[in-house]
């Protein structure tokens, strides 16, 4: 927002200069971007009166002026096409040094002596307009400096407000913050009451009240249309970055600039029946003031009369129902949009302008009939006519409240690092327009004035008080506290761990939806029914997963028909599965893989990877969270798995997971070839592993016996080393199994089971008979309980 230093200080005039000025702008967050001059230097240039103006006799396009100083007349050679008998303009009389240091001299053009120059606002460094020379106000003094007439001593600062601090929109809320920042008391214009001359009223419906809970409007009639602007209006418009247009137009901007709050006229000879703020048809279409026309979005908020719509709610009117030169009648107009009815539909056509810029950031709810009465004095004052009453349609139950807000002196005093005295706090928060109140606990109660709608919540009060209070001046300390170092169990292995595991053995991690397709949820998990979404993303993400492995295998689809042959991935995520009236919902690992069992090289195998390969990487897991001891794995059933190559994976007699491969239904479904294995356990249990503990090396030999036992080929290996373990005795340092056979010199359904045993004293040696006694009665155990017999 760009502003007239002038004209803040014409409202607060605190003993600072133009740089203190914007330093403390900026420390106190209202960051100035920018600083420039009203007006590049120059001097010499005063206001002339064109007495007479001829034509060049030696050029077409020039024309030979008698300019009058006040005191004197010069003869100027001018080529502009608005000089003309009778314009008061800027004229540069001989010695006026113009920016860029140019210094006029007597000239002679095509033969004609010229005293001077006419300047244009461009060549006075006023602004870039090069469309002639100035035009000047009839009652403006011939002979009176420029510079001063024209107040041009001044200074336009460019501040960047942050979407919050809507209130600093306009010369108002700026004086208000300066004033609190330099302690300097803000003088407020007073807004008289406009006098009301006639008795007619334009009627006022709010369809859509929870967009717009409050519209005021106003017939003004007689206005005349040939007034102009004043000079002092248009160049506090010209020094805040908008044009003069007509005085209708220029005081609605006028307002803006001044109070913040956007206002709008329509002619009213161009209205029907009354008006009506509601939401657009979709289609409708309306041409707008910059000339476009656009189809209207039915989330759009409108102002319209009975026929049509006029105007685009908080953002742009109607070029059918602007206010022209031939408008004797008007209706003023301004309101209270909720800022979320207007976020983003300028946006959305395109469009950017200074009412959307507010109403988006919010408006002070409060204000808008104190613009009304400001509008219509400045429109009486300017362009004449008498005013009707204001009429008022306000859904009261729909405008913001402001809920107090609790301050704790200790928890200021603990944000801000020192101790800040009550009075000072007080008469903070008291300037910036807080009502307080003490709490019987010593804490303040703030009561939020209206036009502040960044204040909520307790810490918004602490950063109002360091900001008026200074940054600068906040102590510089290292923060204290107490802080509590959290337990850390070393038996609870972390996730990234797991991960990092997982990625060492040649997984790829996945993130995929926590909603699948309800096919597919049923392909994957038909005893459980899975959680529908009440307003999901697609159908193909309507329901919640009750298993990891359905959306893994969409990702390892995606990537086999992307002619990528070896593909391991993992995922870790939550599954939600319906309990009565509660959802479950566990945290789970699943992994999935395909393709040959190492990657290709020039010494890798083309083998595929099995069962076992993936069983190995699980196994790993299971070894690095120090819990494979206590897990098995035996023969299962799973909807979604290979009948005969799936397990169970059991953990102190706990299902905590399954392993096997896919159904082949199941990839006939989703049109997978080559086998795909896959397991899913529970991420808690094997987060909670076992703390390790130091032994120390036995100094003493090991002595180990290979056994091979011929078992019945349905016999789970898993349950014959278990019975082993019982009887091997605490001195079993390690029990492997090498091979399984089938065949030649073994019966038919049976299979010969080869295992290696090593035990290991810490202390002693052991001898031959103990171990002897222990293989005596590991065979007689496996014998009963298997029928197992030593292949010979």
């Amino acid at each position: 927002m760009k502003f007239s230093e002038q004209w803040l200080r014409e409202w607060v005039n605190p003993s600072i200069t133009t740089e203190e000025l914007e330093s403390l702008l900026s420390l106190s967050g209202l960051e100035v971007d920018g600083v420039e001059k009203a007006a590049d230097d120059f001097s010499g240039v005063v206001v002339g009166e064109i007495l007479t103006a001829e034509q060049h006799p030696n050029a077409d396009k020039l024309q030979v002026c008698s300019v009058s100083d006040g005191n004197e007349t010069f003869q100027v050679v001018c080529g502009a096409s608005n000089a003309r008998a009778g314009l008061k303009t800027a004229f540069a009389k001989v010695g006026a040094v113009l920016p860029g240091d140019f210094k006029i001299k007597k000239a002679k053009l095509r033969q004609v002596e010229s005293f001077g120059m006419l300047c244009a606002e461009d060549e006075l460094g006023i602004s870039d307009d090069h469309g002639g020379i100035m035009e000047l106000a009839e009652d403006a003094p011939v002979g009176a400096d420029l510079r001063e007439y024209l107040n041009l001593n001044d200074t336009i600062l460019e501040v960047d407000l942050t979407p919050n601090r809507s209130d600093c929109l306009g010369i108002a809320g700026l004086a208000r913050e300066v004033g609190v920042l330099t302690q300097t008391a803000v003088t407020v214009p007073e807004v008289a009451t406009a006098p009301v001359g006639i008795d007619e009223t334009f009627g006022i419906e709010l369809i859509n009240d929870d967009a717009c809970p409050r519209y005021l409007g106003r017939v003004i009639k007689g206005i005349n249309p040939t007034a102009t602007t004043p000079l002092w209006m248009v160049e506090k418009l010209r020094r805040s970055g908008v044009r003069a247009i007509d005085p209708v137009v220029d005081v609605t901007n006028y307002v803006l600039l001044e109070l913040g709050q956007p206002m709008h006229a329509f002619d009213l000879a161009k209205l029907s029946g009354g008006i009506r703020v509601r939401l657009a048809e979709q289609g409708e279409k309306l041409e707008l003031l910059d000339g476009s026309e656009v189809e209207l979005n039915k989330d759009t908020l409108v102002i319209a009369d009975h026929e049509k719509a006029v105007a685009m709610a908080g953002i742009m009117g109607g070029e059918q129902t602007k206010v022209a030169e031939e408008s004797s009648d008007i209706f003023l107009e301004c309101a209270f949009f909720e800022p979320i009815a207007i976020a983003g539909r300028a946006r959305s056509y395109g469009l950017h302008t200074d009412s959307s810029h507010r109403y988006e950031r919010g408006v002070d709810f409060t204000l808008q009939a104190k613009a009304m009465e400001r509008a219509t004095n400045l429109l009486l004052e300017i362009v004449g006519g008498e005013a009707g009453p204001v009429v008022e349609a306000v859904a009261e139950g729909k405008l913001p409240t402001r809920d107090d807000v609790i301050l704790r002196p200790e928890r200021l005093n603990q944000i801000l690092a020192m101790e800040m005295p009550a009075e000072k706090v007080e008469d903070i928060l008291t300037r910036l327009g807080l009502e307080l109140s003490t709490e019987a606990n010593g804490a303040w109660r703030a009561k939020v004035p209206s036009h502040r709608f960044d204040i909520s919540i307790e810490e918004d009060l602490i950063e109002e008080v360091a900001r008026v209070y200074g940054y600068d001046n906040l102590p510089v300390k290292s923060p204290t506290m107490a802080l509590g170092i959290e337990a850390n169990p070393e038996a609870i292995k972390p996730i990234r761990l797991i991960r990092q595991s997982l990625a060492a053995r040649g997984y790829q991690e996945a993130i995929t939806f926590s909603f699948i397709e309800p096919g597919l949820s049923k392909l994957f998990d038909p005893v459980n029914a899975p959680i529908a979404l009440a307003n999901p993303i697609s159908a193909d993400l309507s329901v919640m997963r009750t298993t990891l492995i359905a959306g893994l295998t969409k990702a390892l689809q995606y990537n086999v028909n992307r002619q990528q042959s070896r593909v391991r991935l993992f995922e870790t995520g939550q599954c939600f599965i319906q309990q009565g009236e509660e959802m479950a919902q566990d945290p789970m690992l699943a992994v999935i893989a395909t393709g040959s069992r190492d990657p290709e090289g020039w010494t890798g195998q083309s083998d595929a990877m099995d069962f076992f390969d993936l069983k190995g990487d699980l196994e790993t897991l299971l070894a690095d969270s120090g819990i494979l001891d206590q897990c098995r794995f035996e023969p299962a059933e799973h909807p979604a798995l290979h009948p005969g190559q799936t397990a169970q994976i059991i953990r102190n007699d706990n299902v905590i997971g399954y392993i096997g491969a896919l159904h082949p239904l199941v990839q006939k479904e989703l049109g997978l070839k080559g086998s795909v294995y896959t397991f899913e356990l529970k991420l808690s249990e094997l987060q909670d592993g076992v703390v390790a503990r130091f032994e120390s090396l036995s100094k003493y030999p090991e002595v180990r016996r290979d056994l091979a036992f011929v078992v019945d080929e349905a016999t789970p290996v898993a349950h014959l080393m278990a019975a082993i373990k019982e009887k091997a005795g605490e001195n079993l340092k390690e029990l492997r199994l090498f091979d399984v056979y089938q065949g030649k010199g073994v019966e038919e359904q049976r299979k010969s089971v080869a295992l290696g045993l090593t035990w290991q004293d810490a202390s002693r040696t052991l001898n031959d008979e103990e171990i002897n006694d222990l293989v005596d009665q590991i065979v007689s155990s496996a014998q009963e309980q298997f029928g197992a017999s030593l292949r010979s």
